[in-house]
Protein backbone atom coordinates (compact mmCIF):
# COMPACT_ATOMS: atom_id res chain seq x y z
CA UNK A 1 0.00 0.00 0.00
CA UNK A 2 1.19 3.53 -0.75
CA UNK A 3 2.28 5.61 2.20
CA UNK A 4 3.07 9.28 2.07
CA UNK A 5 6.17 9.13 4.25
CA UNK A 6 8.39 11.66 2.50
CA UNK A 7 10.13 13.88 5.06
CA UNK A 8 11.24 17.46 4.65
CA UNK A 9 12.80 19.72 7.22
CA UNK A 10 10.78 22.61 8.52
CA UNK A 11 9.10 24.25 11.46
CA UNK A 12 5.56 23.06 10.87
CA UNK A 13 3.87 21.04 13.25
CA UNK A 14 3.45 17.97 15.01
CA UNK A 15 7.21 17.77 15.25
CA UNK A 16 7.31 18.57 18.97
CA UNK A 17 5.27 15.46 19.71
CA UNK A 18 7.40 13.29 17.41
CA UNK A 19 10.78 14.55 18.59
CA UNK A 20 9.88 14.29 22.24
CA UNK A 21 9.57 10.52 21.96
CA UNK A 22 13.31 10.33 21.32
CA UNK A 23 14.62 13.34 23.29
CA UNK A 24 13.98 14.98 26.63
CA UNK A 25 10.89 17.16 26.41
CA UNK A 26 12.74 20.42 26.98
CA UNK A 27 15.27 19.76 24.24
CA UNK A 28 12.56 18.72 21.77
CA UNK A 29 10.53 21.84 22.42
CA UNK A 30 13.56 24.05 21.85
CA UNK A 31 14.53 22.20 18.69
CA UNK A 32 11.25 22.60 16.85
CA UNK A 33 9.88 25.93 18.07
CA UNK A 34 8.89 27.98 14.99
CA UNK A 35 10.42 31.45 14.88
CA UNK A 36 8.16 34.06 16.39
CA UNK A 37 5.69 31.53 17.78
CA UNK A 38 5.28 29.80 21.09
CA UNK A 39 6.52 26.23 21.13
CA UNK A 40 4.36 23.37 22.33
CA UNK A 41 5.34 20.55 24.63
CA UNK A 42 3.69 17.23 23.86
CA UNK A 43 0.34 16.76 25.57
CA UNK A 44 -0.47 13.11 24.99
CA UNK A 45 -3.72 11.48 25.98
CA UNK A 46 -3.28 7.98 27.36
CA UNK A 47 -4.42 5.22 25.00
CA UNK A 48 -5.31 3.25 28.13
CA UNK A 49 -8.27 5.62 28.57
CA UNK A 50 -9.97 3.78 25.70
CA UNK A 51 -10.56 0.85 28.05
CA UNK A 52 -10.14 -2.78 27.17
CA UNK A 53 -10.14 -3.62 23.48
CA UNK A 54 -10.85 -7.29 22.89
CA UNK A 55 -8.65 -9.25 20.53
CA UNK A 56 -11.71 -10.29 18.55
CA UNK A 57 -15.38 -9.34 18.31
CA UNK A 58 -18.54 -11.02 17.11
CA UNK A 59 -21.86 -9.35 16.36
CA UNK A 60 -24.32 -7.75 18.76
CA UNK A 61 -27.65 -9.46 18.11
CA UNK A 62 -30.67 -9.68 20.40
CA UNK A 63 -28.86 -7.92 23.22
CA UNK A 64 -25.91 -10.31 23.26
CA UNK A 65 -22.50 -10.57 21.64
CA UNK A 66 -22.61 -13.66 19.44
CA UNK A 67 -20.26 -15.48 17.08
CA UNK A 68 -20.64 -15.07 13.35
CA UNK A 69 -22.00 -17.90 11.26
CA UNK A 70 -18.98 -17.43 8.97
CA UNK A 71 -15.35 -18.07 9.78
CA UNK A 72 -13.80 -15.04 8.07
CA UNK A 73 -12.47 -12.24 10.25
CA UNK A 74 -11.43 -8.71 9.32
CA UNK A 75 -8.90 -6.51 11.10
CA UNK A 76 -9.06 -2.89 12.18
CA UNK A 77 -5.77 -1.00 12.52
CA UNK A 78 -4.64 2.22 14.13
CA UNK A 79 -4.02 4.53 11.13
CA UNK A 80 -1.30 6.42 13.00
CA UNK A 81 0.78 3.33 13.79
CA UNK A 82 -0.52 0.60 11.45
CA UNK A 83 -0.84 -1.66 14.49
CA UNK A 84 -3.74 -4.12 14.50
CA UNK A 85 -6.24 -3.16 17.17
CA UNK A 86 -8.66 -6.07 16.93
CA UNK A 87 -10.25 -8.65 14.70
CA UNK A 88 -13.98 -8.57 14.03
CA UNK A 89 -16.44 -10.78 12.22
CA UNK A 90 -17.28 -10.40 8.57
CA UNK A 91 -21.06 -10.64 8.70
CA UNK A 92 -22.78 -13.15 6.45
CA UNK A 93 -26.29 -13.15 5.01
CA UNK A 94 -27.21 -15.56 7.80
CA UNK A 95 -25.91 -13.12 10.43
CA UNK A 96 -28.00 -10.37 8.87
CA UNK A 97 -31.03 -12.68 8.94
CA UNK A 98 -30.55 -13.29 12.66
CA UNK A 99 -30.16 -9.59 13.39
CA UNK A 100 -33.22 -8.55 11.38
CA UNK A 101 -35.27 -11.30 13.04
CA UNK A 102 -34.19 -10.05 16.48
CA UNK A 103 -35.13 -6.50 15.53
CA UNK A 104 -38.50 -7.66 14.20
CA UNK A 105 -39.29 -9.51 17.44
CA UNK A 106 -38.34 -6.47 19.51
CA UNK A 107 -40.36 -4.09 17.34
CA UNK A 108 -43.76 -5.17 18.67
CA UNK A 109 -43.06 -4.24 22.28
CA UNK A 110 -40.77 -1.28 21.54
CA UNK A 111 -43.22 0.45 19.22
CA UNK A 112 -46.03 -0.12 21.71
CA UNK A 113 -44.19 1.70 24.51
CA UNK A 114 -45.44 5.23 25.24
CA UNK A 115 -43.08 7.81 23.80
CA UNK A 116 -42.24 9.00 27.31
CA UNK A 117 -40.92 5.52 28.13
CA UNK A 118 -38.80 5.31 24.98
CA UNK A 119 -37.46 8.75 25.84
CA UNK A 120 -36.16 7.47 29.18
CA UNK A 121 -33.89 5.00 27.40
CA UNK A 122 -32.57 7.65 25.02
CA UNK A 123 -31.92 10.06 27.88
CA UNK A 124 -30.09 7.27 29.72
CA UNK A 125 -27.95 6.50 26.65
CA UNK A 126 -27.10 10.19 26.28
CA UNK A 127 -26.01 10.49 29.89
CA UNK A 128 -23.87 7.34 29.69
CA UNK A 129 -22.18 8.72 26.58
CA UNK A 130 -21.34 11.87 28.52
CA UNK A 131 -20.07 9.87 31.48
CA UNK A 132 -17.90 7.69 29.25
CA UNK A 133 -16.91 10.58 26.99
CA UNK A 134 -13.15 10.37 27.52
CA UNK A 135 -13.14 6.62 26.86
CA UNK A 136 -15.16 7.00 23.67
CA UNK A 137 -13.10 9.95 22.43
CA UNK A 138 -9.82 8.07 22.80
CA UNK A 139 -11.21 4.90 21.23
CA UNK A 140 -12.55 6.87 18.26
CA UNK A 141 -9.21 8.61 17.79
CA UNK A 142 -7.26 5.34 17.91
CA UNK A 143 -9.55 3.55 15.47
CA UNK A 144 -10.15 6.45 13.08
CA UNK A 145 -6.96 8.54 13.17
CA UNK A 146 -8.62 11.89 13.89
CA UNK A 147 -7.16 14.22 16.54
CA UNK A 148 -8.27 13.74 20.13
CA UNK A 149 -9.19 17.44 20.28
CA UNK A 150 -11.90 16.80 17.69
CA UNK A 151 -13.28 13.58 19.15
CA UNK A 152 -13.25 15.07 22.66
CA UNK A 153 -14.65 18.51 21.83
CA UNK A 154 -16.87 17.80 18.82
CA UNK A 155 -17.69 14.18 18.06
CA UNK A 156 -18.68 12.88 21.47
CA UNK A 157 -20.58 16.01 22.63
CA UNK A 158 -22.49 15.94 19.33
CA UNK A 159 -23.35 12.26 19.81
CA UNK A 160 -24.77 12.94 23.26
CA UNK A 161 -26.65 16.00 22.00
CA UNK A 162 -28.34 13.95 19.27
CA UNK A 163 -29.68 11.42 21.77
CA UNK A 164 -30.81 14.16 24.16
CA UNK A 165 -32.58 15.98 21.34
CA UNK A 166 -34.48 13.01 19.96
CA UNK A 167 -35.33 11.80 23.45
CA UNK A 168 -37.23 15.06 23.72
CA UNK A 169 -39.19 14.28 20.55
CA UNK A 170 -40.23 10.76 21.54
CA UNK A 171 -43.41 11.81 23.37
CA UNK A 172 -44.22 14.75 21.06
CA UNK A 173 -44.57 13.03 17.69
CA UNK A 174 -48.23 14.10 17.43
CA UNK A 175 -46.98 17.68 17.22
CA UNK A 176 -44.17 17.16 14.71
CA UNK A 177 -46.34 18.06 11.74
CA UNK A 178 -46.83 14.54 10.40
CA UNK A 179 -50.38 14.01 11.56
CA UNK A 180 -51.87 12.63 14.74
CA UNK A 181 -50.34 9.44 16.13
CA UNK A 182 -47.76 8.84 13.35
CA UNK A 183 -46.59 5.24 13.10
CA UNK A 184 -43.06 3.84 12.93
CA UNK A 185 -41.96 1.93 9.86
CA UNK A 186 -40.58 -1.21 11.51
CA UNK A 187 -36.99 -2.41 11.15
CA UNK A 188 -34.39 0.11 9.97
CA UNK A 189 -31.25 -1.11 8.22
CA UNK A 190 -28.51 1.47 8.64
CA UNK A 191 -25.05 1.60 7.04
CA UNK A 192 -22.58 4.22 8.25
CA UNK A 193 -19.15 5.48 7.06
CA UNK A 194 -15.73 5.62 8.70
CA UNK A 195 -15.19 9.39 8.90
CA UNK A 196 -17.50 10.04 11.90
CA UNK A 197 -18.24 6.52 13.16
CA UNK A 198 -20.03 7.24 16.43
CA UNK A 199 -21.60 10.49 15.28
CA UNK A 200 -23.13 8.89 12.18
CA UNK A 201 -24.42 6.09 14.42
CA UNK A 202 -26.15 8.66 16.61
CA UNK A 203 -27.60 10.55 13.65
CA UNK A 204 -29.34 7.35 12.58
CA UNK A 205 -30.12 5.39 15.72
CA UNK A 206 -31.47 8.27 17.84
CA UNK A 207 -34.38 9.30 15.55
CA UNK A 208 -35.13 5.67 14.69
CA UNK A 209 -35.58 4.71 18.35
CA UNK A 210 -37.46 7.89 19.25
CA UNK A 211 -40.07 7.12 16.59
CA UNK A 212 -40.52 3.50 17.72
CA UNK A 213 -38.43 1.64 15.14
CA UNK A 214 -35.83 -1.02 15.84
CA UNK A 215 -32.42 -1.06 14.23
CA UNK A 216 -29.80 -3.22 12.55
CA UNK A 217 -26.66 -1.16 11.98
CA UNK A 218 -23.50 -2.01 10.06
CA UNK A 219 -20.45 0.13 10.90
CA UNK A 220 -17.65 0.78 8.41
CA UNK A 221 -15.10 -2.00 8.04
CA UNK A 222 -12.17 0.24 9.08
CA UNK A 223 -13.83 1.73 12.19
CA UNK A 224 -16.08 -0.78 14.00
CA UNK A 225 -14.85 -0.31 17.56
CA UNK A 226 -16.99 2.58 18.83
CA UNK A 227 -20.13 0.95 17.40
CA UNK A 228 -19.29 -2.20 19.34
CA UNK A 229 -18.64 -0.11 22.44
CA UNK A 230 -22.02 1.52 21.88
CA UNK A 231 -23.54 -1.95 22.04
CA UNK A 232 -22.16 -2.20 25.57
CA UNK A 233 -23.75 1.16 26.35
CA UNK A 234 -27.12 -0.16 25.16
CA UNK A 235 -26.83 -3.00 27.63
CA UNK A 236 -25.70 -0.63 30.39
CA UNK A 237 -28.76 1.52 29.71
CA UNK A 238 -31.04 -1.52 29.97
CA UNK A 239 -32.31 -1.11 26.41
CA UNK A 240 -34.66 -4.02 25.62
CA UNK A 241 -32.96 -6.84 23.74
CA UNK A 242 -33.13 -6.63 19.96
CA UNK A 243 -33.99 -2.93 19.77
CA UNK A 244 -30.43 -2.20 18.56
CA UNK A 245 -28.39 -4.81 16.71
CA UNK A 246 -24.93 -4.32 15.25
CA UNK A 247 -23.51 -6.54 12.52
CA UNK A 248 -19.93 -5.89 11.48
CA UNK A 249 -18.45 -6.60 8.07
CA UNK A 250 -17.62 -5.11 4.70
CA UNK A 251 -19.60 -4.06 1.65
CA UNK A 252 -21.08 -7.51 1.11
CA UNK A 253 -22.52 -7.40 4.63
CA UNK A 254 -24.01 -3.98 3.98
CA UNK A 255 -25.53 -5.16 0.70
CA UNK A 256 -27.14 -8.11 2.47
CA UNK A 257 -28.65 -5.74 5.02
CA UNK A 258 -30.03 -3.19 2.57
CA UNK A 259 -31.48 -5.94 0.37
CA UNK A 260 -33.08 -7.89 3.22
CA UNK A 261 -36.82 -8.34 2.52
CA UNK A 262 -37.84 -7.73 6.15
CA UNK A 263 -36.12 -4.33 6.41
CA UNK A 264 -38.61 -1.47 6.09
CA UNK A 265 -36.25 1.47 6.01
CA UNK A 266 -32.69 1.90 4.70
CA UNK A 267 -30.43 4.79 5.73
CA UNK A 268 -27.01 5.09 4.16
CA UNK A 269 -24.19 7.60 4.50
CA UNK A 270 -21.20 7.11 2.24
CA UNK A 271 -19.96 7.47 -1.30
CA UNK A 272 -22.15 8.48 -4.22
CA UNK A 273 -21.39 5.32 -6.28
CA UNK A 274 -22.50 3.05 -3.42
CA UNK A 275 -25.56 5.22 -2.76
CA UNK A 276 -26.50 5.01 -6.42
CA UNK A 277 -26.19 1.19 -6.28
CA UNK A 278 -28.41 1.02 -3.20
CA UNK A 279 -31.05 3.20 -4.87
CA UNK A 280 -31.11 0.81 -7.83
CA UNK A 281 -31.21 -2.20 -5.52
CA UNK A 282 -34.23 -0.84 -3.64
CA UNK A 283 -36.17 0.43 -6.66
CA UNK A 284 -39.69 -1.00 -6.56
CA UNK A 285 -39.22 -2.58 -3.12
CA UNK A 286 -41.43 -0.04 -1.28
CA UNK A 287 -38.66 0.44 1.30
CA UNK A 288 -38.17 3.96 2.53
CA UNK A 289 -34.69 5.23 1.67
CA UNK A 290 -32.53 8.18 2.73
CA UNK A 291 -29.07 8.82 1.33
CA UNK A 292 -26.37 11.24 2.49
CA UNK A 293 -23.59 11.01 -0.07
CA UNK A 294 -20.56 12.87 -1.38
CA UNK A 295 -19.89 16.56 -1.77
CA UNK A 296 -17.63 19.14 -3.36
CA UNK A 297 -18.59 22.22 -1.43
CA UNK A 298 -17.74 25.74 -2.52
CA UNK A 299 -16.49 28.17 0.12
CA UNK A 300 -17.09 31.62 -1.41
CA UNK A 301 -15.07 34.59 -0.13
CA UNK A 302 -16.15 38.04 -1.31
CA UNK A 303 -13.89 41.10 -1.33
CA UNK A 304 -15.50 42.63 1.76
CA UNK A 305 -15.04 39.54 3.92
CA UNK A 306 -12.98 39.81 7.12
CA UNK A 307 -9.82 38.05 5.94
CA UNK A 308 -8.66 36.55 9.23
CA UNK A 309 -12.12 35.19 10.03
CA UNK A 310 -12.45 33.78 6.53
CA UNK A 311 -9.07 32.07 6.76
CA UNK A 312 -10.11 30.33 9.98
CA UNK A 313 -13.31 29.21 8.25
CA UNK A 314 -11.40 27.93 5.24
CA UNK A 315 -9.00 25.96 7.45
CA UNK A 316 -11.86 24.50 9.45
CA UNK A 317 -13.77 23.76 6.27
CA UNK A 318 -11.10 21.64 4.61
CA UNK A 319 -8.60 20.47 7.25
CA UNK A 320 -11.05 19.46 9.98
CA UNK A 321 -10.91 15.66 10.35
CA UNK A 322 -8.13 15.54 7.70
CA UNK A 323 -10.69 16.61 5.12
CA UNK A 324 -12.60 13.36 5.69
CA UNK A 325 -15.87 15.27 5.62
CA UNK A 326 -18.58 14.93 2.98
CA UNK A 327 -19.49 18.61 3.33
CA UNK A 328 -15.88 19.82 3.43
CA UNK A 329 -15.22 23.19 1.80
CA UNK A 330 -12.88 21.62 -0.75
CA UNK A 331 -13.33 24.36 -3.38
CA UNK A 332 -12.31 27.89 -2.39
CA UNK A 333 -13.86 30.55 -4.62
CA UNK A 334 -12.15 33.85 -3.88
CA UNK A 335 -12.86 37.23 -5.48
CA UNK A 336 -9.94 38.20 -7.71
CA UNK A 337 -9.20 41.51 -6.02
CA UNK A 338 -8.31 39.84 -2.70
CA UNK A 339 -6.82 36.60 -3.98
CA UNK A 340 -3.19 37.41 -3.16
CA UNK A 341 -3.94 38.83 0.29
CA UNK A 342 -6.14 35.87 1.20
CA UNK A 343 -3.72 33.23 -0.05
CA UNK A 344 -0.81 34.81 1.79
CA UNK A 345 -2.80 34.76 5.01
CA UNK A 346 -3.99 31.20 4.36
CA UNK A 347 -0.45 29.93 3.78
CA UNK A 348 0.75 31.58 6.99
CA UNK A 349 -2.05 29.90 8.89
CA UNK A 350 -1.40 26.51 7.30
CA UNK A 351 2.24 26.75 8.34
CA UNK A 352 1.13 26.68 11.99
CA UNK A 353 -0.96 23.53 11.67
CA UNK A 354 0.44 20.62 13.63
CA UNK A 355 0.42 17.24 11.87
CA UNK A 356 1.12 14.16 13.93
CA UNK A 357 0.05 11.91 16.77
CA UNK A 358 -3.76 11.97 16.99
CA UNK A 359 -3.59 11.44 20.75
CA UNK A 360 -1.51 14.60 21.27
CA UNK A 361 -3.94 17.31 22.35
CA UNK A 362 -1.95 19.87 20.32
CA UNK A 363 -2.42 18.02 17.02
CA UNK A 364 -4.50 19.75 14.34
CA UNK A 365 -4.33 17.13 11.59
CA UNK A 366 -4.17 13.43 12.36
CA UNK A 367 -3.71 10.33 10.25
CA UNK A 368 -5.50 9.42 7.03
CA UNK A 369 -7.97 6.67 7.89
CA UNK A 370 -6.53 3.90 5.70
CA UNK A 371 -3.91 3.02 3.13
CA UNK A 372 -6.63 2.80 0.50
CA UNK A 373 -7.85 6.32 1.24
CA UNK A 374 -4.29 7.66 1.21
CA UNK A 375 -3.77 6.10 -2.21
CA UNK A 376 -6.96 7.79 -3.47
CA UNK A 377 -5.82 11.20 -2.19
CA UNK A 378 -2.38 10.72 -3.70
CA UNK A 379 -3.82 9.73 -7.06
CA UNK A 380 -6.01 12.82 -7.32
CA UNK A 381 -3.36 15.26 -6.14
CA UNK A 382 -0.91 13.80 -8.65
CA UNK A 383 -3.59 14.32 -11.31
CA UNK A 384 -3.93 17.94 -10.21
CA UNK A 385 -0.23 18.54 -10.82
CA UNK A 386 -0.31 16.65 -14.12
CA UNK A 387 -3.20 18.84 -15.33
CA UNK A 388 -1.21 22.00 -14.63
CA UNK A 389 -2.41 23.25 -11.23
CA UNK A 390 0.17 24.68 -8.81
CA UNK A 391 0.59 22.69 -5.60
CA UNK A 392 1.72 24.07 -2.23
CA UNK A 393 2.11 22.53 1.22
CA UNK A 394 3.81 23.86 4.33
CA UNK A 395 7.11 22.30 5.23
CA UNK A 396 6.59 19.57 7.79
CA UNK A 397 8.01 16.24 8.77
CA UNK A 398 5.56 13.38 8.59
CA UNK A 399 5.84 10.35 10.89
CA UNK A 400 7.60 7.34 9.42
CA UNK A 401 4.78 4.89 10.10
CA UNK A 402 1.08 5.24 9.57
CA UNK A 403 -0.89 6.99 6.83
CA UNK A 404 -0.20 10.71 6.50
CA UNK A 405 -0.74 13.53 4.05
CA UNK A 406 0.37 17.14 4.24
CA UNK A 407 -2.28 19.87 4.16
CA UNK A 408 -2.26 20.97 0.53
CA UNK A 409 -3.66 23.75 -1.63
CA UNK A 410 -3.83 24.00 -5.42
CA UNK A 411 -3.93 27.32 -7.26
CA UNK A 412 -4.35 27.86 -10.97
CA UNK A 413 -7.25 25.41 -10.93
CA UNK A 414 -9.79 25.34 -13.74
CA UNK A 415 -13.31 24.00 -13.45
CA UNK A 416 -12.36 21.11 -15.75
CA UNK A 417 -9.64 19.77 -13.46
CA UNK A 418 -10.38 16.52 -11.66
CA UNK A 419 -9.44 18.14 -8.35
CA UNK A 420 -12.24 20.68 -8.92
CA UNK A 421 -14.85 18.08 -9.82
CA UNK A 422 -14.12 14.86 -7.91
CA UNK A 423 -14.40 14.35 -4.19
CA UNK A 424 -10.88 13.89 -2.81
CA UNK A 425 -11.92 13.31 0.82
CA UNK A 426 -8.61 14.51 2.18
CA UNK A 427 -6.80 17.68 3.32
CA UNK A 428 -6.65 19.16 -0.17
CA UNK A 429 -8.07 22.55 -1.22
CA UNK A 430 -8.62 23.70 -4.80
CA UNK A 431 -8.60 27.49 -5.30
CA UNK A 432 -10.58 29.18 -8.07
CA UNK A 433 -11.33 32.87 -8.59
CA UNK A 434 -14.35 34.94 -9.63
CA UNK A 435 -15.07 38.58 -10.44
CA UNK A 436 -18.83 38.99 -9.86
CA UNK A 437 -21.36 37.39 -7.51
CA UNK A 438 -23.12 35.84 -10.50
CA UNK A 439 -19.89 34.19 -11.60
CA UNK A 440 -19.32 32.89 -8.07
CA UNK A 441 -22.75 31.26 -8.01
CA UNK A 442 -22.28 29.77 -11.48
CA UNK A 443 -18.94 28.21 -10.52
CA UNK A 444 -20.21 27.03 -7.15
CA UNK A 445 -23.11 25.20 -8.81
CA UNK A 446 -20.88 23.70 -11.51
CA UNK A 447 -20.68 20.31 -9.80
CA UNK A 448 -22.76 17.14 -9.74
CA UNK A 449 -22.88 17.44 -5.94
CA UNK A 450 -25.06 19.66 -3.78
CA UNK A 451 -24.44 19.04 -0.11
CA UNK A 452 -23.10 22.29 1.37
CA UNK A 453 -21.57 25.71 0.72
CA UNK A 454 -20.11 28.66 2.60
CA UNK A 455 -20.41 32.42 2.09
CA UNK A 456 -18.04 35.04 3.54
CA UNK A 457 -19.10 38.69 3.32
CA UNK A 458 -20.07 41.56 5.62
CA UNK A 459 -23.25 42.30 3.64
CA UNK A 460 -26.36 40.51 4.84
CA UNK A 461 -28.13 41.21 1.55
CA UNK A 462 -25.31 39.51 -0.35
CA UNK A 463 -25.52 36.47 1.92
CA UNK A 464 -29.25 36.11 1.23
CA UNK A 465 -28.89 36.76 -2.50
CA UNK A 466 -26.13 34.18 -2.86
CA UNK A 467 -27.66 31.54 -0.60
CA UNK A 468 -30.93 31.71 -2.49
CA UNK A 469 -29.11 30.77 -5.71
CA UNK A 470 -26.79 28.05 -4.44
CA UNK A 471 -27.89 24.48 -5.10
CA UNK A 472 -26.81 23.06 -1.77
CA UNK A 473 -28.63 21.47 1.12
CA UNK A 474 -26.78 23.48 3.77
CA UNK A 475 -25.36 27.00 3.37
CA UNK A 476 -23.21 28.49 6.11
CA UNK A 477 -22.69 32.25 6.37
CA UNK A 478 -19.42 33.55 7.88
CA UNK A 479 -18.80 30.15 9.45
CA UNK A 480 -18.38 26.56 8.31
CA UNK A 481 -18.97 23.01 9.59
CA UNK A 482 -21.46 24.04 12.25
CA UNK A 483 -23.86 21.27 13.24
CA UNK A 484 -26.77 21.20 15.62
CA UNK A 485 -29.27 18.39 16.29
CA UNK A 486 -32.15 20.85 15.88
CA UNK A 487 -31.14 21.71 12.31
CA UNK A 488 -31.72 19.41 9.30
CA UNK A 489 -28.77 18.29 7.17
CA UNK A 490 -28.80 16.72 3.71
CA UNK A 491 -28.16 17.31 0.05
CA UNK A 492 -29.39 17.61 -3.50
CA UNK A 493 -28.35 16.09 -6.81
CA UNK A 494 -25.67 13.41 -6.34
CA UNK A 495 -25.28 14.30 -2.68
CA UNK A 496 -28.40 12.29 -1.89
CA UNK A 497 -31.86 12.98 -0.52
CA UNK A 498 -33.65 13.03 2.79
CA UNK A 499 -32.71 15.00 5.89
CA UNK A 500 -31.05 14.05 9.16
CA UNK A 501 -31.40 16.20 12.25
CA UNK A 502 -34.19 18.46 13.46
CA UNK A 503 -37.89 17.79 13.16
CA UNK A 504 -37.26 16.88 9.52
CA UNK A 505 -35.15 13.91 10.61
CA UNK A 506 -38.19 12.22 12.12
CA UNK A 507 -39.95 11.88 8.78
CA UNK A 508 -37.47 9.30 7.48
CA UNK A 509 -38.59 6.88 10.22
CA UNK A 510 -42.35 7.48 10.17
CA UNK A 511 -45.00 5.97 7.94
CA UNK A 512 -46.11 9.30 6.45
Amino acid sequence: MAKNTKKTAGPATGQAGQAAQAEPAGQAAQAVRPAGLFGYAPAPESPAAAGDIATSYGHFIGGEFVDSSGSEALKTVNPATEQVLAEFARGTAEDVDRAVAAARRAFTDWSALPGSERAKYLFRIARIIQERGRELAVLESIDNGKPIRETRDFDIPTVAAWFFYYAGWADKLDYAGYGANPKPLGVAGQVIPWNFPLMMLAWKIAPALATGNTVVLKPAETTPLTALRFAEICRQAGLPKGVVNIVTGDGTTGAALTAHPDVNKVAFTGSTPVGRAIAKQLAGSRKKLSLELGGKAANIVFDDAPIDQAVEGIVNGIFFNQGHVCCAGSRLLVQESIQDELLDALKRRMSTLRVGDPLDKNTDIGAINSAAQLARITELTDAGEAEGADRWSPECELPGTGFWFKPTIFTGVSQAHRIAQEEIFGPVLSVLTFRTPAEAVEKANNTPFGLSAGIWTEKGSRILWTADRLKAGVVWANTFNKFDPTSPFGGYKESGYGREGGRHGLEAYLDV
